[in-house]
């Protein structure tokens, strides 16, 4: 019997190439010398990719996916904060006085939240919970292979009822404290950069507890042999519940042919291993914001994505992702509203 997770990797295709060609020309007729909106000209075409037409439609009903999760590998002290935080800010997203709530409704978005993996399951948060947290990934595998491809497979259905409901572009977030650890691992694998390179200092780790925090990412890998020949395998081995699942919101997205506009450490990391996946799904992504982590920047090197945003965010959340919604909207409305020179009788450049 084909699962959730086997028939979804079947369904997605690339995005349109002559749909982006077809974008590409339209954009030298816009009342504008050429290039002068810079990226925002590049991602206009990759939404008539996505979309299969030009100009393409505005992708304005977003949604923000939180996951939410909890982490073994805090018990290595990787992270300032107590991991009761993850269950407090859980609570506070879902009363909308999160940071991310707020910067969603600055957007016109709307937030869902949903327990993929935390200690203790919390009210007007939706339970989809595999596990009271991962397993400490510096001693073995974070999580069996089967809840890894169950959480992504929350995912997967997290986004496609996401587009049942009338969304149209999609944001992943995250809540977990210690998830930046998971993350750097997962970057590491790959992108095959040490972790130094990879890791941040999250929410706020002091130097020493950075080093710490490097040594015991770098003794998971290895301790796991954690490689990106085996994605499933790598993503159980030293991912989060929250990562998993993020990567099955790809998937998913991918599936139903909308674009993705990633976040921050976590987002970036679960993209790496949903390209890995399938190569097509890398079409449909868009960088939201640069970011404070040093493996966002990492990420979208190995992905070939360029940032929208660089306002030096580090809160996680989806808060980047969200952040730049208005930019991609905005992309779309130039294709679709800008005049051309022959409709607004403006003389074109002279060769």
């Amino acid at each position: 019997m084909t699962t959730l997770y086997e028939a979804t990797l079947a369904a997605i295709t690339p995005v349109d190439e002559q749909a982006r060609a077809a974008a590409e020309a339209h954009q030298l007729q816009l009342t504008k010398p050429a290039g002068a909106l810079g990226e925002l000209e590049t991602l206009g075409n990759q939404l008539a990719a996505i979309a299969r037409t030009c100009p393409p439609p505005v992708p304005e009903a977003g949604l923000v996916c939180v996951f939410a999760g909890d982490h073994g590998v805090q018990a290595q002290g990787v992270s300032p904060w107590p991991q009761e935080v993850t269950r407090q800010m859980a609570a506070n997203i879902a009363a909308g006085g999160a940071g991310v709530n707020v910067i969603a409704r600055a957007a016109g978005a709307a937030v869902r939240i949903v327990d993929v993996g935390m200690l203790q399951a919390v009210d007007g948060v939706r339970d989809e919970r595999l596990a009271a947290g991962t397993q400490d990934l510096s001693q073995g595998p974070a999580m069996t292979r089967e809840q890894a491809l169950a959480a992504v497979e929350v995912g997967i259905s997290t986004a496609q009822q996401a587009v049942r409901d009338g969304f149209d572009v999609l944001v992943p977030g995250e809540v977990g404290i210690g998830n930046t650890t998971p993350a750097a691992a997962l970057t590491s694998v790959f992108t095959g950069l040490d972790p130094e390179l990879t890791t941040g200092r999250g929410a706020g780790a002091p130097d020493p507890m950075l080093a710490h925090k490097v040594a015991t990412i770098r003794r998971g890998i290895e301790v796991n042999r954690a490689v990106a020949g085996d994605p499933i395998g790598a993503l159980a081995a030293v991912g989060g519940f929250e990562h998993a699942a993020v990567v099955g919101l790809l998937l998913g997205a991918a599936e139903q042919r909308v674009p993705v506009v990633l976040d921050g450490a976590i987002a970036c990391a679960a993209a790496l291993v949903a390209v890995a996946l399938c190569p097509a799904v890398q079409g449909y992504l868009v960088a939201g914001h640069e970011g404070a982590e040093p493996g966002i920047r990492r990420a979208c090197e190995q992905l070939g994505l360029r940032p929208v945003l660089s306002l030096g965010l580090r809160l996680g959340e989806g808060t980047g992702g969200a952040l730049a919604l208005p930019v991609v909207a905005t992309a779309a409305r130039v294709l679709g509203e800008m005049a051309t020179f022959a409709s607004a009788g403006v003389t074109e450049e002279h060769a």
